[in-house]
C-alpha cells in the first residue's frame, strides 16, 4: 500500500467514513456526581448533671479583706422587725419600710414606682428585700454597700419617708419608753443606744433573716425530682444560653453590675444607673443585677418597672444581653424554671406586723408638709 493511500485511509478512519458507512458517535453521559454520604451531625453537648449545674449557684469564697459577718442578736432582730413596720419613722407617720417592701407580697409592692411622702414617686422600682443580704451592694446603682447603709437611706430621703434629719428620728424613738428599752437590750454596750445608725443596724439584722428557700434548693441539694422535666430543661437552657454570666450565686443574681443593653442598645434608656453613684463614665447604664428568686411574684421588672410580663422580660434580656432570639418553646421552659425559684415565705409570726408602742405627748406630730 502506497504511502498516500495509507494516509487517506487513516484520515477516513479517524472521521468515521471508512467503506462508505457513517459511524455516529455515541453520546457521552455526564459524569455522575460523587455519591458521598451526608456527614453525620456531631452529637450535641450532653446535658449537665445536677451537680454540674449547681456549680453556678454556689456562694463565692469571701475575700481575704472582707469584713466579718455581723453577729446579730435576737434582741436586734426583734427590734428591727418593729422598726421595719414603724410608720412614725416617716415625717407624716404614714410610710414604713413595709409600705414599699411588703413582706407578705415577696418584699415588693408590685408597682412600677412606689408612693412616698405626700404621694411622691421615686425614679426607680423598689427591689425586693428578700434574699438581699447576699447582694454585692444595695439599690439599683449600688450606692449602699451594706444593708445597714441601705436601711437609713429611705428614712431621710425627701421623696420616700422624708424625715428632716437624724435628730427628728432620735426624738421620735426616744419619746416612747418601750423603744428606749428595746434599744438598750439590743445595744447594751452603748451609752446612747437610740440612734439612726442603730435603728438601721437593727433593721438590717431583721432583713438578714428574710430568705425564701424553694424547690430549686432541694434540687441543688440532690433531690432531682424536686423540679419537673420542663423546669430542668429550663435550668439547663438558662445555663448554656449564658444567663448565669449575670444571674449566678445563691440569690441567682445580685453579685455584679451589668450594662443594660450589653450587646444591643436598650431602647429608651435614660437612667444613668451606677454612674449616679460613682461618676465613672464606664458605669453609665450599669445596674446591679437583681435576684431572680421569687421573680414570678416581684414584677413589674427592670429599674423603672417598665415591663409587666415575665415572658416578655425573658425575651428582652435574651435579645439585649445575649444577642439571642428565643423560640416560644425555649421561653416556656425558661419561665418554668424561673417559677421554680418562687420560695416559701418565712413563718407568719416572723413577718407579720408586730404590736408597736403607743405614741406619747413627746412624740413629734405627723407633718404632711
Amino acid at each position: 500500500m502506497s504511502r498516500t493511500r495509507f494516509v487517506t485511509l487513516l484520515t477516513l478512519t479517524s472521521l468515521g467514513a471508512l467503506s462508505g458507512c457513517e459511524r455516529k458517535q455515541e453520546p457521552v453521559a455526564p459524569p455522575a456526581p460523587p455519591t458521598t454520604a451526608s456527614a453525620p451531625k456531631p452529637p450535641g453537648p450532653k446535658p449537665m448533671t445536677p451537680e454540674q449545674l449547681s456549680h453556678f449557684f454556689r456562694p463565692t469564697p469571701p475575700a481575704k479583706d472582707a469584713r466579718p459577718a455581723p453577729q446579730d442578736t435576737e434582741a436586734q432582730v426583734a427590734l428591727g422587725r418593729m422598726l421595719f413596720f414603724e410608720p412614725r419613722l416617716s415625717k407624716n407617720h404614714d410610710v414604713s419600710c413595709n409600705t414599699c417592701h411588703g413582706l407578705d407580697t415577696y418584699g415588693v409592692d408590685n408597682k412600677a414606682l412606689s408612693d412616698g411622702h405626700r404621694g411622691q414617686k421615686g425614679s426607680r422600682n423598689s427591689p425586693t428585700v428578700y434574699n438581699a443580704a447576699g447582694h454585692i451592694a444595695q439599690f439599683w446603682d449600688g450606692r449602699a454597700d451594706t444593708l445597714e447603709a441601705q436601711a437609713s437611706g429611705p428614712i431621710l430621703n425627701p421623696v420616700e419617708m422624708a424625715m428632716p434629719d437624724e435628730r427628728r428620728v432620735v426624738a421620735t424613738l426616744s419619746s416612747m419608753p418601750e423603744y428606749v428599752t428595746r434599744f438598750r437590750e439590743a445595744f447594751p454596750s452603748e451609752k446612747k443606744p437610740v440612734s439612726l445608725a442603730n435603728a438601721a443596724r437593727a433593721i438590717a439584722a431583721f432583713e438578714r433573716g428574710l430568705t425564701t428557700p424553694s424547690r430549686f434548693d432541694q434540687y441543688l441539694a440532690g433531690q432531682h425530682s424536686a423540679l419537673s422535666e420542663a423546669e430542668q430543661r429550663g435550668l439547663h437552657l438558662f445555663v448554656v444560653t449564658g444567663c448565669t454570666t449575670c444571674h449566678n450565686g445563691p440569690a441567682v443574681g445580685g453579685t455584679s453590675f451589668q450594662k443594660l443593653g450589653l450587646i444591643e442598645d436598650y431602647p429608651g434608656l435614660k437612667d444613668a444607673g451606677r454612674f449616679d453613684a460613682t461618676k465613672n463614665e464606664d458605669d453609665r447604664g450599669k445596674f446591679r443585677v437583681p435576684t431572680l428568686r421569687n421573680v414570678e411574684r416581684t414584677g413589674p421588672y427592670l429599674h423603672d418597672g417598665s415591663v409587666d410580663e415575665l415572658p416578655t422580660m425573658v425575651r428582652l434580656m435574651a435579645k439585649h444581653q445575649l444577642a439571642r432570639t428565643l423560640t416560644d418553646a425555649e421561653v416556656e421552659d425558661l419561665v418554668a424554671f424561673l417559677k421554680s425559684l418562687t420560695g416559701e415565705l418565712p413563718p407568719r409570726e416572723h413577718i407579720a406586723a408586730p404590736p408597736l408602742p403607743p405614741s406619747t405627748k413627746k412624740t413629734p406630730e405627723p407633718d404632711p408638709s
